[in-house]
């Protein structure tokens, strides 16, 4: 068996972290078996050891670390705005499709080595298409919050220059941060360095922009999450879609989401009368998930800043029916 130092230096270096110093006790231990006659012993240490080594290796690249959302990086400080998520995915009003999508890659995310013993990987590229206000962004925020991971939006505005090529560096900036910094990178409004190539409206820089991504995207090996999310998805260029692992589609919430809605913002409080529902739905039919959500939102500080001891239904109906105008306004 090993002397009392050996195991003395084992404990300490576990203790204080010091995986060099315990990696090496321990094959000082293997070493003193084998020296001793114990040849089967010394050979499962030594097996063992090794192969903590090699998860030990894994771990440490699959770690997630994340640049201080006070201080970042100087060259990415202009290209990202980064802070933690507050959300995950019970917060959201999911279909049945969206929902066993999103659960897929988490899932498939928790996994990364059992699939990686398989020479497969997660997913980790989503195009997330659809309407404004219907939860790709939020998407995102949740994907990042259920993998405990940051998010990092990217900013276009800092992304595009007036100067031939450098776009392109602060676009390779940002994939080389992709693979030192795990977290969830969405490229939101994509469709502004998207678009068909072939448009001859597009200039010059945008154009190599959008090359540059294909290409960087390609690449790409880090464990981060990729997501780009548009409006537009008929404006993007074709070779786009080829890139990503998956693309969801974000429409309009359904009769049921609607009441689903409406039921979990309202629930702490009640209405009076009672609210009717079918009436609540055509009202709120059109309407994108953060525009019910801000309606619902309305009426509850209408009630609290009445006095009033109950929410009105026609405050509702009348919320709802507000942001329907001024959505056709706009």
């Amino acid at each position: 068996m090993a002397g009392s130092e050996q195991l003395k230096t084992l404990i300490e270096s576990f203790s204080e972290g010091d995986d060099r110093r315990f990696f090496n006790a321990a094959l000082q231990i293997a070493a003193s078996e084998a020296r001793k006659g114990h040849n089967n012993v010394a050979y499962e240490l030594k097996d063992l050891i090794d192969k903590a080594k090699n998860r030990f290796s894994h771990n440490q690249q699959s770690a997630v670390k994340t640049i201080p959302i006070s201080e970042p990086k100087r060259e990415l400080k202009e290209l990202l705005d980064v802070f933690q998520p507050r959300v995950n995915l019970s917060h959201m009003v999911l279909s049945p499709r969206l929902k066993a999508a999103l659960d897929g890659l988490i899932l498939e995310q928790k996994k990364w080595d059992l699939l990686r013993k398989h020479n497969l990987s997660p997913r980790r590229k989503l195009l997330l298409t659809g309407p404004p206000g219907t939860g790709k962004t939020m998407t995102a925020q949740a994907l990042a919050g259920e993998l405990k991971v940051p998010v990092y939006i990217i900013r276009l505005d800092g992304l595009m220059s007036k100067y031939m090529g450098e776009s392109i560096t602060k676009l390779r900036l940002i994939f080389d941060a992709m693979q030192d910094h795990r977290a969830v990178y969405l490229f939101d409004e994509f469709d502004s360095i998207g678009g068909h190539r072939s448009s001859g409206q597009d200039i010059g820089e945008v154009k190599r922009v959008l090359n540059s991504f294909l290409i960087n995207i390609e690449k790409d090996t880090s464990n981060s999450i990729i997501i780009a999310a548009t409006n537009l998805p008929d404006s993007l260029d074709n070779a786009l879609f080829r890139r990503f692992d998956e693309v969801i589609d974000f429409p309009l919430p359904s009769v049921d989401e609607i009441k689903t809605v409406i039921t979990q913002i309202t629930s702490p409080y009640q209405f009076r009368p009672s609210l009717n529902m079918k009436k609540a739905v055509q009202a709120a039919e059109s309407l994108n998930f953060s525009d019910i959500r801000r309606a619902c939102e309305e009426t509850i500080k209408e009630k609290i800043l009445s006095g009033h001891d109950f929410l009105k239904p026609k405050s509702l109906i009348t919320a709802l029916e507000k942001r329907k105008t001024t959505n056709v306004r706009e």
